[in-house]
């Protein structure tokens, strides 16, 4: 008897929650018999009745429903983490709590993990939202299959379905300010896989701020790809090939009596525009040292504050 365990990361979502639990159960219909589900609901630490909710869909479903309740808000991946760290079944899926993603996908999901695939993943084909948020989350995904991860889907994804070996393996690496479902693709293990038109959040505002999502764009480009820092590189390379042809220039001109007094405009240009550069690189590595300080200190992802199970 195969065990799904479904994890939900929730933040704000206590309009979402009676509606999303519906649903969830009524999925269950497309699964064979012989599958049981268990459903891990963590609350990172949100500021109005999403616990409540939480706690009234346990009551209603005490012998499938997990609740994970964080002390303090510590992100959606974060929250992922302490949710994987909780789940007791041999497959996984993680479906965020606004319905965005749909759940009948994972019933296909499911018939290609009986086929031995040990990652599943539902990428976004489409988005129903649109302007700038649709705009960044495209860049996003692009930059990073161009930069860091060229075997990631197109479209970006956070809607995936996993064996518990991927699990295990992602529990065990405890990274930190990183992406946790880059971090599956980064095993290694051959995924399936499934496109398909994300919807528009009906319940709810997102608490998806635009620092957040520079943040994560950050912390995956760093934990992924060597690029900012060969790019460094690259160009102090560049910038001391300059240097050296213009320094060659002063020294002729200045053999041939052509140099005067009038070159303070030009002088403060290069100087700005190394100094630039400087701050940049050092901020570049400012980040790369902070992680290694952040990974040393081994401080937990995330402090559990009750489970309810």
């Amino acid at each position: 008897m195969p065990k799904l365990s479904v994890i939900i990361p929730c933040y704000y979502n206590e309009g979402n929650i009676p509606v999303t639990a519906q649903a969830l159960i009524e999925n269950e219909a497309g699964f064979p018999a012989d599958v049981t589900f268990e459903y891990v609901m963590v609350d990172d630490g949100s500021g109005d009745n999403t616990m409540r909710e939480l706690l009234r869909f346990r009551s209603q479903y005490p012998d499938k429903v997990q609740v994970v309740e964080l002390v303090s808000n510590v992100g959606s991946y974060n929250a992922i983490a302490a949710g994987m760290t909780h789940a007791t079944g041999d497959c996984m899926a993680i479906i965020t709590a606004d319905m965005q993603d749909p759940p009948e996908l994972m019933v296909q999901m499911y018939e290609y993990w009986l086929k031995g695939f040990k990652l599943v993943i539902g990428n976004r084909q489409d988005r129903e939202e649109t302007g700038l948020q649709k705009w960044f989350a495209q860049l996003f995904h692009k930059i990073m299959k161009k930069v860091a991860l060229s075997n990631i889907p197109d479209g970006g994804f956070d809607f995936v379905f996993f064996d518990r070996q991927v699990c295990d393996e992602v529990v065990r690496l405890k990274e930190r300010n990183s992406n946790i479902f880059y971090l599956m693709v980064w095993l290694g293990f051959t995924y399936v896989n499934i496109p398909y038109v994300r919807r528009k959040r009906e319940i709810g505002k997102s608490r998806w701020t635009l620092s957040k999502k520079i943040k994560l764009f950050i912390d995956s480009i760093l934990s992924f790809s060597f690029f900012p820092i060969r790019l460094i590189s690259i160009l102090g390379m560049m910038l001391g090939g300059i240097a050296m042809v213009y320094g060659l220039y002063i020294l002729i001109m200045k053999a041939l009596g052509h140099i005067n007094a009038a070159g303070w405009t030009t002088l403060m240009v290069v100087v700005l525009f190394v100094s630039a550069f400087q701050m940049v690189a050092l901020g570049i590595i400012g980040e790369y040292v902070w992680r290694g300080l952040d990974a040393a200190r081994q401080r937990p992802l995330y402090v559990v504050k009750n489970v309810h199970q």
